[in-house]
């Protein structure tokens, strides 16, 4: 997490590799309470326009959230944290992510469609945002 511009801009960075393994017992419950703490962070965090940093690279399919888990996230989030999305960068944006998208594309609006970018490599990320209060964990760089 840091900030960019002149306002207090968040940037959030979300992690995939690190999410819970689809096989777990209790997956459905800890992605629920994940969700709930990611939700009660950006209201706490977003005072004005904030961008999310979803870094892909490193993450097996079966750590990757299920599309229904995106879905609801996306609908619970209240109208003042969408509209203050500014973008939704995805970094090494796996086939499946890019299906994903692609498939739901006519269920999301066109506003939240256009804020999604992907990124190939962290160099072009670096050319879109300041990357000195963005921590970047080993896996991802290599």
């Amino acid at each position: 997490t840091g900030y960019y511009g002149d306002g207090l801009n968040a940037i959030i960075v979300f992690t995939a590799c690190f999410l819970p393994d689809s096989s777990r017992t209790d997956y459905n419950y800890v992605m629920e309470n994940l969700f709930l703490y990611v939700i009660s962070t950006l209201e706490l965090m977003v005072a004005e326009d904030y961008m999310i940093v979803y870094l892909n690279g490193a993450t097996p399919r079966r750590r990757m959230p299920g599309l229904g888990w995106m879905k609801k996230c996306y609908q619970m989030i209240d109208r003042r944290l969408r509209k203050n999305l500014k973008s939704f960068i995805i970094v090494h944006p796996s086939w499946f992510i890019r299906t994903i998208l692609a498939v739901t594309r006519p269920f999301i609006s066109s506003k939240f469609s256009s804020k999604i970018q992907y990124v190939s490599t962290l160099a072009e990320l670096r050319e879109m945002i300041p990357m000195e209060y963005v921590h970047i964990p080993e896996s991802i760089v290599r």
